[in-house]
């Protein structure tokens, strides 16, 4: 099951590369993928409709409880079917239909099925909530598309903001869910379900996340909001995959969570009314896709109905309504799409005839339609029956009679709208749009016609379909009657009566739709959304007018000031005795104290810009000297050497503002406000390493780490900590750093542009890649930069003689860092700052000839190959991030020893490489921009 994942993730990201060379066949390459994943499927099925489970584990932090666990059941199976299934038809639909940005649109659906193929197969509630929230995050790529039009991006946003703040609801729930049972594996949740007042509100929280995913009222706006998508996008996501994650969810957890008090009203009450009113709208719309919608959202009320109620029929028709769901609808949203592909329309009041023009569409979408309607003998005939019969017989639930009435009132009016759509599409006489549409060709119709064949092949083979719908719905007992059995046929019943009379019903609404009496409009939920969002934007403009008022003296002292009085309150009330601390280790460390006293002080009384930061510097060179008096020197190297870089750039920054700070004295006041709040927030931080230090009961950790030393093949406890032990945080500060860089990168581009040209301001690409002048041809490039009294040739030309040098020393830091002090940081650093110095010294060109690869590059590789260290142990057996010590006997040399995260600390050194070149990049030529515009003001124009 791991590598369906995988095959996903890897197809889905080689996409981009292959469109280009396979053009529209790309669709196909596609779907290979998801129909590897049904035949994979396929061939685990009857062993798993027989009661085996498959189950796969991937260990990531075993002692924390962080694994990712993975089960295959009849559940399991039954969604694997669905999505994989509709999506080989949908990715081969789109070969046809997509016209524009192909790549990308592939890639996306191609990583959404592997996210919903992630989350039906997921054994861990955090797993699953991983994949849930992966499907929104794919949606809401896929419905806002290039982000160029207002209402996609808006739709976009909206089921973005539904959605997640839903599945927010939801985690919490399953963490009190998983915390009340003792574990958080869903299997042995369902086996031993928990109970009690925690559990209910569990169920609430859980539900109120079904709800806002499966679009249930009043959190379905975004359904209908989100058909401005493409209508791929909608047949997949809206209609048979995504939205059908909560209808899951509640068949997953029924079986454990439908005798809690409060689970069985939600989902009736819930469901129902969905079912009703959602129907009752689809019947108003006159977009297809929109009627659709309305009808999907009402299906879906109807699925989280029978899969929650708790018991065997219900469940078995619940099971039946899903595959019933997802061919029918997918295959009438395709040929929506079909429709507007070729007629330029979807609005009911300007089509008309288009069934004689294309007679092979109409017969598809007419069967698909039937199965909506509950026609014989197709698969949504078998549901229907199964479900009347789940609340007329197959249960003792109080008001039984009265959810039945409920169900044929929807029933009917699911009739009347597959009516309407089949009509309003197809009917009537050829009109305008009938006359300028094309025939589609046969591949364009053939997903639909697959689709709509698929409920009828599993009405007329309905010992298959009993076969994968009673391997799950007999996890619960059978119901009074016995348990229900499904068939075309069981005779003349009261069940039979019911289907008859939905389909009557559901005729003479349609007829007389236009004469019944107009029932009040429903509350508009897209206006409440849009009011709540308005006002939610309404009260943080007021409350940042009020709090924003632009000072960050202000804002630094109110932060400040909490951090002293919140947890500096529980820190005196809970302190421990701190016993008799040492004042110092080391003769040397008041010494040091004092230079760092000094020079903070200083810092603070100067009206300088360069004098403060070189001051602020020296306050961390004395900081340095204390890590290394105290015995670290791997910390003291780092410190110094982020120190200097630190006031390399920040110099570069300041030369692009005044060399004083603001005009005016600050008042008295604020200034003695500003110095007990500093000087409380330095008693605060005192005291809670005291006490930090004094309350330590159990062992430190660093003496795991020490033992651990020798099978990291390390020397140096800080190195084998940082690309070893905990190389997890390191990929992930890196991974901040690069994003970060990539920000500030972006943000000071983008001002240089505006200075220089503001017509320019908001052109070029939003992460441009570093680009250094092409190099002089002679002996000093960059000759041209800068005046002659600015350069000094014998500064150049040491530069020039210790470059090497210094990178070599880079190099030596880098490999030696696994026995002594250095690394892939301090080596990074140091190299940075080499190039740093060809920067300052022969300007930008000096530097373009000793980098000719862009900076962004450098930072990519580092970080992919530190990446790609971390997931070659899981390909070859281990767990990530694990790593080997490698001894090996060549000829000349003779033994070589390393160990295998050497490579990660490379990635970690060419990142931040990288990095700086990026932050230089875009500061130096920034600098340059502004310097010249500067230099033209004073000359009185252009150069």
């Amino acid at each position: 099951m791991l590598f369906l994942l995988a095959a996903y993730a890897a197809v889905a990201a080689a996409v981009p590369w292959w469109q280009p060379r396979l053009g529209r066949a790309v669709w196909a390459v596609a779907a290979l993928v998801p129909l590897a994943t049904v035949v994979w499927a396929g061939t685990r099925a009857a062993s798993v409709l027989d009661g085996e489970e498959y189950r796969e584990t991937l260990l990531w932090a075993p002692s924390l409880g962080l694994t990712v666990d993975l089960r295959l059941d009849p559940l399991a199976l039954l969604m694997l079917w669905i999505v994989a299934g509709v999506g080989v038809m949908v990715l081969l639909y789109c070969r046809y239909y997509v016209e524009q940005d192909a790549a990308r649109q592939a890639a996306l659906l191609l990583a959404f099925a592997g996210a919903m193929t992630g989350l039906v197969l997921a054994d861990n509630v955090f797993v699953l909530y991983v994949f849930w929230e992966l499907t929104t995050v794919a949606s809401f790529l896929l419905v806002a598309g290039r982000g160029e039009g207002e209402e996609e991006r808006r739709a976009a946003r909206q089921a973005l903001l539904v959605t997640a703040a839903g599945g927010l609801v939801m985690l919490l729930g399953l963490v009190v869910l998983g915390q009340t049972a003792g574990t958080y594996r869903i299997s042995a949740i369902l086996a031993d379900p928990p109970r009690g007042g925690a559990v209910s509100a569990a169920v609430v929280l859980v539900l109120i996340g079904v709800f806002a995913k499966s679009a249930q009222m009043p959190l379905h706006g975004w359904l209908p909001a989100a058909m401005v998508a493409p209508t791929p996008v909608s047949a997949y996501l809206h209609a048979a995959a995504m939205v059908k994650a909560g209808v899951y969810l509640v068949a997953r957890l029924a079986p454990a969570l439908a005798e809690v008090a409060p689970w069985r009203p939600m989902v009736l009450a819930v469901g129902l009314t969905t079912m009703v009113l959602a129907a009752w709208r689809a019947l108003r719309a006159t977009d297809l896709k929109l009627l659709l919608a309305y009808g999907t959202i009402s299906e879906l009320g109807l699925l989280v109905t029978l899969l929650g109620t708790g018991t065997r029929t219900a469940a078995l028709a619940g099971v039946v309504m899903l595959l019933a769901h997802a061919a029918f609808k997918s295959a009438l949203f395709l040929s929506v799409g079909i429709l507007d592909h070729r007629a330029g329309t979807r609005d009911i009041r300007e089509l008309s005839g288009l069934g004689r023009r294309m007679p092979a569409l109409f017969a598809v979408t007419v069967l698909a339609a039937a199965s909506m309607a509950g026609i014989p003998p197709l698969v949504g005939y078998l549901g229907k029956e199964a479900y009347f019969d789940a609340f007329l017989h197959g249960t003792r639930l109080d008001g039984h009679e009265q959810l039945t009435v409920v169900l044929v009132i929807g029933s009917a009016l699911t009739v009347a709208y597959a009516a309407r759509f089949v009509q309003g599409a197809f009917g009537g006489h050829p009109g305008e749009a009938a006359h300028r549409a094309e025939r589609p060709e046969p591949g364009f119709v053939a997903p639909v016609a697959v689709l709509a064949g698929a409920g009828l092949a599993l009405g007329v083979g309905y010992p298959g379909t009993a076969a994968l719908a009673t391997a799950y719905a007999d996890v619960y007992p059978p119901g009074p009657d016995g348990p229900y059995k499904l068939s075309l046929w069981h005779g003349f019943t009261p069940v039979l009566g019911l289907s008859a009379l939905t389909l009557t019903l559901g005729g003479l609404v349609h007829l007389g739709r236009r004469s019944l009496p107009a029932l009040p409009r429903l509350p508009d939920v897209q206006r409440v959304f849009d009011r709540v969002v308005m006002g939610v934007g309404g009260l943080a403009s007021a409350v940042t007018r009020r709090t924003q008022v632009g000072s960050l003296p202000l804002y630094l002292a109110v932060l400040l000031t909490t951090v002293v009085v919140v947890p500096g309150a529980a820190l005196v009330a809970g302190a421990p005795p701190l016993g008799s601390p040492l004042p110092w280790w080391s003769p040397a460390e008041p010494f040091l104290a004092v230079v760092v006293l000094v020079a903070s002080a200083a810092a603070v009384g100067t009206r300088h810009r360069l004098t403060g930061i070189l001051l602020a510097g020296a306050v961390g060179y004395g900081v340095a000297g204390v890590f290394l008096v105290r015995g670290a020197p791997d910390l003291a190297l780092t410190q110094f050497l982020v120190e200097t870089m630190t006031l390399v750039v920040v110099v570069l920054v300041l030369r692009r503002m005044p060399a004083r700070f603001s005009p005016g004295r600050t008042r008295p006041r604020v200034r003695l406000i500003r110095a007990a709040v500093a000087g409380a927030v330095g008693v605060f931080v005192t005291g809670f390493a005291l006490v930090a230090s004094a309350a330590r009961t159990a062992p430190a950790i660093s003496s795991g780490y020490a033992r651990h030393m020798e099978e990291a093949g390390a020397e140096n406890i800080v190195n084998a900590i940082i690309v070893d032990f905990r190389a997890l945080d390191t990929l992930g500060e890196i991974s901040v750093l690069l994003v970060a860089a990539a920000g500030v990168v972006s943000l000071v581009r983008v001002d240089g542009r505006r200075r220089a040209n503001p017509s320019d301001a908001g052109q070029g690409g939003l992460f441009p890649t570093a680009h250094w002048d092409e190099p002089a041809r002679t002996w000093l490039p960059g000759a041209h930069e800068r005046p002659g009294g600015e350069r000094s040739v014998l500064l150049e030309v040491a530069t020039r003689l210790l470059f090497p040098s210094i990178l070599v020393f880079s190099l030596f830091l880098l490999f030696s860092g696994h026995y002594r002090p250095g690394g892939g940081f301090a080596g990074g650093l140091v190299a940075a700052q080499a190039f740093v110095l060809r920067y300052l010294v022969g300007g930008r060109a000096d530097l373009g000839a000793a980098v000719r690869v862009p900076a962004g590059v450098v930072a990519g590789v580092g970080l992919l190959l530190a990446a790609a260290v971390g997931l070659i142990p899981l390909v070859l057996g281990g767990t990530p991030l694990e790593s080997a010590v490698v001894t090996l006997h060549p000829p000349v040399v003779g033994t070589v020893k390393f160990a295998t995260s050497l490579f990660f600390d490379v990635g970690v050194y060419l990142l931040v490489v990288g990095v700086v070149l990026e932050l230089l990049s875009a500061v130096g030529v920034s600098l340059g921009q502004e310097m010249a515009t500067a230099d033209d003001a004073k000359q009185g124009g252009p150069r």
